[in-house]
């Protein structure tokens, strides 16, 4: 998968499990790709991730917990800007939003855990698809094939 990084491949009957902040996930239908990593200085982001797509393209994931009714909401962006940005440009290259849920081996739900739990047989982005398909990361210039909902745990980063 081109961009993603090398990963080795995980046994669950015969090894030790992956920390989530070194997981690495794939989804079937597209050759899309989840690259997690660790997360060092922001405070409220409980996860990182690239989504590595076809033609090369990247984008960034980050989780935040919500207050209130928590839940773990994840965010994808496509070229954002750096440095001190606003909350409309941050909005103009958000391509993806929602509620990140988790499923273990025998299909139990639930949220995703923060980086320092095991990483989970596979991960729900609901409607992450249609999304995709209406962002400026879709089409000519970017990337043909749209991933499905489900990504499942592929391997762990050396």
């Amino acid at each position: 998968m081109a961009g993603s990084l090398a990963f080795l491949s995980v046994d669950y009957g015969a090894s030790a499990a992956c920390p989530l902040a070194l997981a690495v996930y794939g989804d079937a239908e597209s050759d899309a790709g989840i690259d997690f990593r660790p997360t060092t200085d922001a405070v409220t982001v409980t996860n990182s991730f690239k989504m590595v797509l076809d033609k090369g393209v990247v984008l960034d994931g980050i989780v935040m917990w919500t207050s209130g009714v928590s839940r773990p909401h994840g965010s994808l962006m496509y070229k954002c800007p750096t440095g001190d940005v606003t909350g409309d440009e941050l909005a103009a290259c958000t391509v993806w939003q929602g509620v990140v849920y988790s499923a273990d081996d025998k299909g139990n739900i639930a949220l995703l855990a923060a980086e320092g739990t095991d990483a989970p047989q596979s991960l729900i982005f609901p409607d992450l698809g249609p999304s995709l398909q209406m962002s400026s990361a879709f089409g000519p210039n970017g990337f043909s094939k749209l991933p499905w909902d489900v990504f499942i745990l592929k391997g762990c980063q050396e």
